[in-house]
């Protein structure tokens, strides 16, 4: 590994002895020339090269799968490219995008992966760079949106569940010191979904990785979770056309979610805030058509009604375990899982079963049981699981995270971070009171997964917030800054509904410019909800 070995201090004074400095004249050169003279245990350097501002940088190697053909460069940067072995039958391949001298702030982020984890994510590269950041960022362990490479090969498993990321932070903090001729001042990471697993498992297992974690979404007791996202096709397909209901009909269906559920904030305004509290008493039964009716699109049958409400449970497994929350009664959120697990079976739920658990490509995950579920839990392939309450290493090494979940997510139910944040809590016998100190999660009303939906959800995580503001207050990576370098935690996260904010594309950058804003809202940190009383938001 990447001096893995060596105490911060030693590593330090090596690097510096290794350094090749940036001249503030001759960034260009200095970067073109820096690969020859970067000393990394287990690597191989690809490539240095001077990217200037307002290029449109293109991969014409990156695999179709990772849908990132090129990304737009805010600002200059010498882009480093490199691979680290990370066993003799793996290894990693990381970027670095390090600003010039004079933007660079100290501080050293480490970026995340999505789904099976095989795609730099450079968007997130960019929008660390452009904040100062040293930033890097990996493939995981493997190329593509794919865990064929997982088959027969623990190694690149591992790798997956938390090596690639583990020597990503690392090589961060070994790159800048030998770019920059001084060591990092701290050690941060932003990621969300498979990013936002990929984060608890640094500070469950690597507490000394860093010393700000932002994790949105996390993908959390991920073998459950895959078993989980599986099981919506059997649900689907035991439905039947009969029993899922129509099209035209949905748009009654989010109207019954709200007539139920819409005020218990106190405001009627077309949001959830909280959606374990909707779950607890939303009866798609309501909508049932009575024999009266006339027209269908208005309600639904009995089965339809079933269906919803099998949605909307928990997924128990053998003797009744619990394997997974249910989905959260938010609007949206049932026709969503449909588009998205309804199809055929779960890509992602195909590679891990295939691939990872049983190294078996025949395998039919279209018939997965209980009994199946069990067995990748118990297998944790790659120590992939993530799922420790046992947090006291990172809250005695003085070090932050900051979590994050959409309250309209249909991907990974928000419902699981509210069971992962009782789990600590009780894991380290503290109260919300003392988690407070290094452990604050936030219920984003109206966010779907990592970002986008109906609420106000620009809380500046990516740069695909559409211009979220760079104030501590509104932007969570500014807030993690905040709170570990000047002990300011955040008590709450504003985000930002922008005009026409559902009409961006998905994956699409930021528009040029001020965007109109429609509002904005302050969502609490948990357990505290959001109510609307007097004539304001507050945190109950």
């Amino acid at each position: 590994m990447v001096l893995l070995g060596a105490s911060l201090a030693a590593v330090a004074s090596l690097l510096i002895a290794y350094s090749h400095p940036v001249t503030s004249l001759g960034f260009e050169t200095d970067c073109s020339a820096f690969a020859a003279s970067l000393a990394l245990e287990n690597s191989t350097i690809h490539f240095s090269q001077h990217v200037p501002a307002g290029s449109n940088l293109t991969f014409p190697d990156n695999p179709e799968t990772c849908t990132r053909p090129f990304q737009l460069v805010p600002v200059d940067i010498c882009r480093v490219v490199l691979s680290v072995a990370t066993s003799s039958r793996s290894s990693t391949r990381i970027e670095a995008w390090l600003p010039q001298a004079s933007n660079w702030t100290g501080r050293v982020l480490s970026t995340a992966n999505g789904g099976i984890s095989g795609c730099i994510q450079y968007e997130d590269l960019a929008y660390g760079a452009s904040l100062g950041f040293a930033s890097l960022g990996s493939n995981g362990g493997h190329d593509g949106m794919t865990g064929v490479p997982f088959l027969n090969n623990e190694d690149v498993v591992a790798d997956f569940a938390w090596r690639a990321l583990h020597t990503t932070a690392q090589v961060a903090k070994s790159i800048a010191p030998q770019f920059y001729s001084q060591n990092y001042t701290k050690s941060y990471y932003l990621g969300c979904s498979t990013g936002g697993r990929q984060g608890w498992k640094s500070a469950q297992s690597f507490p000394e990785d860093f010393d700000g974690i932002v994790a949105g979404a996390p993908a959390l007791a991920f073998n459950n979770l895959t078993s989980w996202s599986g099981s919506f096709y059997q649900i689907f397909q035991a439905a039947g056309s009969d029993g899922f209901p129509p099209m035209p009909s949905w748009p009654s269906i989010d109207d019954s979610i709200l007539a139920q559920c819409d005020a218990l904030d106190g405001a009627e305004d077309g949001i959830v805030e909280t959606a374990t509290l909707c779950n607890a008493i939303y009866r798609p039964e309501a909508l049932i058509c009575d024999s009266s009716t006339t027209n269908s699109s208005t309600c639904i049958t009995a089965l339809q009604a079933g269906t919803i409400r099998t949605l909307f449970s928990p997924l128990y497994g053998k003797d009744g375990a619990l394997v997974y929350p249910s989905l959260p009664a938010t609007p949206g959120v049932a026709q969503l899982a449909n588009a998205f697990y309804g199809p055929a079976p779960f890509l992602y739920t195909v590679d891990w079963y295939q691939n990872a658990v049983y190294n078996d490509p025949s395998f039919d995950v279209a018939k997965l049981t209980p009994e199946d579920w069990a067995f990748a839990w118990s297998l944790n392939p790659g120590d992939s699981n993530t799922w420790s309450g046992d947090l006291s290493a990172f809250r005695d090494r003085g070090s932050k995270i900051l979590h994050y979940h959409g309250q309209n997510d249909g991907i990974i139910t928000p419902l699981n971070s509210e069971r992962y944040y009782d789990y600590v809590s009780r894991t380290l016998a503290t109260p919300a009171e003392e988690l407070d100190d290094f452990y604050r999660f936030f219920r984003i009303s109206g966010m779907e997964h990592c970002g986008g939906g109906p609420g106000a959800s620009n809380i500046g995580n990516s740069a695909a917030g559409m211009g979220a503001s760079l104030e501590p207050q509104d932007n969570v990576l500014m807030a993690m800054v905040k709170w570990v370098e000047e002990g300011s935690a955040p008590d709450t996260v504003t985000g930002v509904k922008y005009v026409g904010q559902e009409d961006q594309v998905p994956g699409a950058p930021p528009a040029e410019g001020p965007r109109p804003v429609e509002y904005e809202r302050k969502h609490c940190r948990y357990p505290y909800r959001n109510v609307f009383e007097e004539g304001e938001w507050k945190c109950v």
